[in-house]
């Protein structure tokens, strides 16, 4: 608009005055800054009306169709006056009123304009080649669509004061604003805002070297959710530098932000493209308690916001060079978090992270513990070399309960695709009473343990050569060929094959309340897959254990076993002698499952001697002889675990047949 007036002007200036009619047509006009095309001016006599049209007004990649001004009184001498004028830009506004007066002598006159009955612009220009634009009541709405922002749905008042002073050798602009009653928002939810207040101080200096510009502005009103961040008024940033050429310097930048003691910054910005050459940033002293909950938990756990706790502090530094970061320092005292229902807690953690892109450092952190519900861990201190992209660490010793978890020889490198590296790992024995309890399983004695000499990790995976070992019910359990795909995303994925041998079924029976069994079993569980850790693919195998031992079964475990073969499944028993015993013998015991498509395929023993097309699940020994056959050869899986954790809960009576 101040273009247009100025526009205008210059056809003042060009001395027609006098002329009767005047008709001018430009085809374009252009500037570093703005393109014109189609320019039409048409004058008549003094105090007559005068016309300008602009077919298009284009600055960057925006521009504006069908502007036009109308004087219906126009005086072209010595004082150039537009009295009770229309202005319309199209999509912006609508016939807002203009009133120009300028002297064309010493160069000084006003220009009013009025977009509606509470948006002003005042322009003043003085003798002294001053001018100062006042803006009152601006709608920022007309802003957004000036920027082309118009999907923001901004909204607000915008006041404020222009000054432009020429001096020797250069200029002058100082810029002061306020926007009051701020607000927008975006169609999908992630961006929006209400109540906003700003206050905005600009101050640059034009010399032989650039503009030097310093300037500060103020969050004092209102609140904003940027996702995953929810955020409210407070922040204060101050920052100063130089513009030249098509560079930024940001010489000094400061945020005033709650909890935090400093946060500054420099950086030098290439604007022809926008890119950061050089950026250094830092952070001082930072209150988890304060800073955690309003920036961290949104962005790591936004689920848990409102349970999740932070303590201690936190510092930071880092610098960019050409887009690239060249080097971090990170600084823990006594930091930490916690759920407040005791779920999870780690730490506090204390120490040093230095890191350089081309150099060799050392990081240091000393955790106090963790816990995870009932699991505690002890303390133990991380040590690591860092060099470049490299990360190498010795030996950690993590305690759980009263073992430990040993990671050894890890050596992890990151390329373009991620991290990937080689390690080994080893878990001391853990006892298993102790393990149960945490975990809230029944109690069980014995010990977990394991060597896994070729820990491999890849983007997104987590592979271990070697064993993992459960001395567990009189024997042991131990998986092997594991592998973890996606560990902490929603896809994840864990591959294996697991081994039991010689479990006392008298504890395992007893631990579950599954009734009484004596005797051992081996089981296999090959190619087992857990897609968000539940099965979805296996083939499973229990069949008694090789030897001689006493084999007795009692009525509640003839019914749960029953359970597993599923609907139709029977116990089939010399009738003679149903009501004498509580307990019988039995020679084998076995079940099989192979899992596809949320469906086990079940079977028995390998004898397929069942009547009809039955299995065997429990072939009868000595007296009286029992039998447990099942006949439905397919069951759902889902259906499977509820029906045998009913008939476990319930405690009911076997059918026996």
């Amino acid at each position: 608009m101040m273009r247009l007036a100025f526009l205008l002007l210059l056809l003042a200036w060009s001395g027609f005055a006098g002329a009767r009619t005047l008709q001018l047509d430009l085809g374009r006009l252009t500037h570093p800054v703005f393109v014109i095309d189609g320019l039409h001016v048409r004058l008549g006599d003094e105090g007559e009306a005068a016309e300008l049209a602009i077919e298009r007004f284009a600055i960057g990649k925006r521009d504006w169709q069908g502007i036009t001004i109308r004087c219906p009184a126009f005086r072209l001498e010595r004082v150039v006056r537009c009295r009770r004028g229309l202005l319309t830009v199209p999509g912006l506004f609508e016939r807002a009123a203009i009133d120009l007066h300028f002297d064309t002598r010493n160069k000084s006159g006003k220009l009013n304009l009025r977009i509606s009955g509470r948006e002003t612009i005042d322009i003043v220009m003085r003798p002294d080649g001053r001018i100062v634009a006042s803006l009152a009541g601006l709608a920022v709405a007309r802003l957004g669509k000036l920027l082309d922002l118009a999907s923001w749905n901004m909204a607000g008042r915008l006041a404020g004061r222009i000054e432009y002073s020429p001096t020797r050798g250069g200029a002058r602009i100082q810029v002061s604003g306020k926007l009051e009653s701020g607000r927008f928002s975006q169609a999908d939810g992630l961006r929006a805002a209400e109540g906003l207040g700003l206050d905005i101080d600009l101050r640059a200096r034009r010399g032989l070297a650039g503009w030097d510009w310093q300037g500060r502005m103020a969050w004092n009103a209102g609140e904003a959710y940027l996702h995953p961040l929810y955020l409210v008024a407070g922040p204060v940033i101050e920052a100063a530098g130089r513009l030249e050429a098509d560079v930024l310097t940001v010489a000094r930048a400061r945020l005033e932000l709650e909890g935090v003691r400093t946060i500054a910054a420099t950086a030098e910005i290439g604007l022809q493209p926008v890119a950061v050459r050089s950026l250094a940033f830092s952070l001082a002293d930072a209150d988890l308690a304060v800073v955690g909950p309003r920036y961290l938990a949104p962005a790591f756990a936004p689920a848990a916001t409102d349970r999740l706790h932070f303590s201690g502090h936190v510092s930071a530094a880092a610098t960019v060079e050409e887009g690239v970061p060249t080097t971090v320092d990170l600084a823990f005292d006594e930091a930490g978090f916690s759920l407040s229902d005791k779920e999870l807690s780690f730490g506090p953690l204390t120490g040093v992270v230095p890191w350089r892109a081309e150099a060799r450092t050392e990081a240091r952190l000393a955790v106090a513990g963790g816990r995870w519900q009932k699991l505690g861990l002890g303390a133990f201190e991380l040590v690591a070399q860092l060099d470049g992209q490299r990360v190498d660490v010795g030996r950690v010793a993590i305690p759980v309960l009263d073992g430990a978890l040993v990671l050894e020889r890890l050596a992890l490198v990151r390329d373009a695709t991620g991290w990937h590296g080689r390690g080994a790992a080893v878990v001391e024995p853990i006892s298993m009473a102790l393990l149960a309890e945490a975990a809230g399983l029944p109690a069980m004695s014995g010990v977990l343990s394991a060597s896994l000499p070729g820990l491999r990790v890849a983007p997104g995976e987590i592979s271990l050569d070697g064993a993992l070992v459960i001395s567990v019910f009189g024997g042991y359990l131990q998986a092997t060929r594991l592998q973890l795909f996606e560990p902490f995303g929603v896809a994840s994925h864990l591959y294996a094959d697991v081994q039991a041998r010689h479990l006392d079924l008298g504890q395992l029976t007893e631990a579950f309340s599954f009734g009484s069994v004596s005797g051992f079993v081996d089981a296999d569980v090959l190619g087992l897959e857990l897609a968000g850790w539940q099965p979805v693919r296996f083939d499973a195998r229990v069949v008694s254990s090789p030897g001689s031992y006493p084999r007795r079964i009692s009525q509640r475990a003839v019914q749960n076993i029953s359970a597993l073969g599923g609907p139709g499944a029977v116990a089939a028993l010399q009738r003679g002698l149903l009501g004498v015993f509580e307990t019988f013998g039995y020679r084998e015991i076995g079940i099989s499952c192979v899992l596809r498509n949320g469906v086990c395929r079940m079977g028995g023993l390998d004898d397929p001697g069942a009547p009809g097309d039955g299995y065997y699940i429990v072939r009868g020994g000595g007296v009286p002889a029992l039998n447990v056959i099942g006949y439905n050869r397919r069951v759902d899986w889902n259906e499977l675990i509820d029906r045998l954790q009913r008939v476990i809960a319930s405690n009911a009576p076997p059918v026996i047949q």
